[in-house]
């Protein structure tokens, strides 16, 4: 018994979307497809924004390291997964499952806090105009981007060392496709309720005031365009339709996960989908095809390469 608890605690076997093997293989193509695609895709609004001198506003900075966020994101449980699709068992070292979760909560953190940088951006650009070279500097972009990815990092320590800490002695299989702090806690040989309640209150709390702030932010810019021309109304929903498409994407399904105490699993990580890989995927289709500046930038960067 002392053998089998000691070869628990090394690795974790991660149960995955479907153990069907039928299943499985569709589940392959399919979710390869959407990793290659969401890596391309962001990686093409990186290259294109970083080499245009067109795209040198404050809004295509934020979504340039949005989409380096969102191909860090994926990449942390898109490959464990899809491998896993290929193996009976798909196995994870201990280590691995923890790094798993730091990076699952890091990038996740800091594209929510990037997100409402970019509304405070729209926030500007719309309602103080005049204002805006001066109230969204280069220098407040660049302390609003740090100050996102070091928010990612605090909270990121705070869920993992918790969860890192706790004993693991028992049945060594996460009911997920990637090691998350709720099917962890399942797996833990200890009273994890205090854990779970911290959790929920960190991951929860962040998540919705921060999608609270989003909404107050889109209801002033309402409330401020009372009055205006209809031009003036489609020039401003243009501008933050984009914005508002990907908070509800990213927002919906992350706050249904994380603002209440599981308790269906297999339900937490058919959800977990949607903000984990699909998301990613959306974040460089949405911008690019509603954005007539970044879809002339990306022509002229293709013309080049070619």
């Amino acid at each position: 018994i002392s053998k089998e608890n000691s070869s628990s605690m090394k690795e974790f076997i991660l149960l995955g979307l479907s153990e069907n093997q039928g299943v499985q293989k569709i589940y392959f193509v399919v979710f390869l497809l959407l990793y290659t695609l969401t890596v391309a895709g962001n990686l093409l609004i990186v290259l294109t924004v970083t080499s245009s001198r067109h795209l040198n506003s404050p809004m295509y900075f934020f979504l340039c390291h949005l989409s380096f966020v969102d191909i860090c994101y994926s990449s942390v449980t898109a490959p464990q997964m899809i491998s896993g699709f290929l193996v009976e068992n798909n196995t994870i070292s201990f280590a691995g499952c923890i790094g798993q979760l730091f990076g699952v909560h890091f990038f996740g953190c800091t594209e929510i806090f990037i997100l409402t940088a970019m509304a405070y951006d729209r926030y500007v650009a719309i309602c103080r105009p005049l204002r805006y070279p001066a109230l969204v500097s280069r220098r407040l972009c660049g302390r609003m981007v740090r100050g996102s990815w070091a928010g990612g990092f605090l909270h990121s320590i705070l869920q993992t060392l918790p969860t890192a800490l706790l004993p693991f002695c028992g049945p060594n299989k996460v009911e997920h496709y990637f090691c998350d702090v709720h099917p962890l806690l399942h797996l833990a040989c200890a009273d994890t309720r205090a854990a779970g309640l911290a959790a929920v209150a960190n991951s929860g709390v962040i998540s919705l005031s921060c999608f609270l702030i989003l909404v107050t932010s889109y209801v002033t810019i309402l409330v401020s365009l009372r009055g205006q021309t209809l031009a003036r109304w489609h020039k401003a929903l243009s501008t933050c339709g984009s914005h508002v498409i990907v908070v509800i994407l990213f927002f919906g399904p992350c706050t249904f996960v994380y603002i209440r105490p599981s308790s269906d699993l297999s339900e937490d990580k058919s959800v977990a989908v949607f903000y984990t890989l699909v998301t990613p995927l959306l974040n460089p289709l949405i911008y690019t095809l509603r954005n007539g500046e970044v879809k002339g930038a990306i022509r002229r960067l293709c013309r080049r390469k070619v």
